[in-house]
């Protein structure tokens, strides 16, 4: 089974595990998360991020936050392309998704998880009344209501 590692900027990582977690109470033991501090070098930051992948010893996928920061840039150092798979822009619907199928080979592993991020971004419609168009002389105008 895949392993999850996420690495981001302090808490976010820690905090999107949590999530997980309470989505999925037995994910624990497959998703892992290093908080990037501002002031820890980021060669400290690889080499804990080195030992949590050990520890695994399964292929891994792994999420940062920002394209060229900090944690993206530790992680891309561990992504080889062929064990460990990196994505950017996590988000919680590609994290769930991911968790949800982790027991997939890592090359669908990896297209799910897109899919899950892009589809979990979308804008929401208004619906309520007050930001209708009322007819005139609309029997049922309640804009003093509100």
């Amino acid at each position: 089974m895949n392993h999850i590692l996420i690495i981001a900027h302090a808490p976010l990582a820690s905090a999107l595990k949590a999530c997980a977690l309470h989505v999925f109470p037995d994910c624990g033991a497959h998703v892992s998360a290093l908080d990037v501090p501002p002031n820890m070098p980021p060669a400290e930051s690889v080499s804990q991020a080195r030992v949590m992948l050990a520890q695994q010893g399964a292929d891994a996928l792994l999420l940062t936050d920002v394209f060229g920061a900090t944690p993206s840039n530790i992680a891309k150092q561990l992504a080889d392309g062929i064990h460990t798979r990196l994505l950017t822009g996590v988000n919680l619907p590609m994290l769930l998704r991911a968790v949800t199928y982790r027991h997939e080979p890592l090359d669908a592993l990896v297209q799910r998880a897109l899919a899950g991020g892009a589809q979990g971004v979308m804008q929401v419609a208004v619906t309520a009344p007050q930001n209708q168009t009322l007819k005139k002389n609309d029997p049922d105008d309640h804009q003093s209501q509100q």
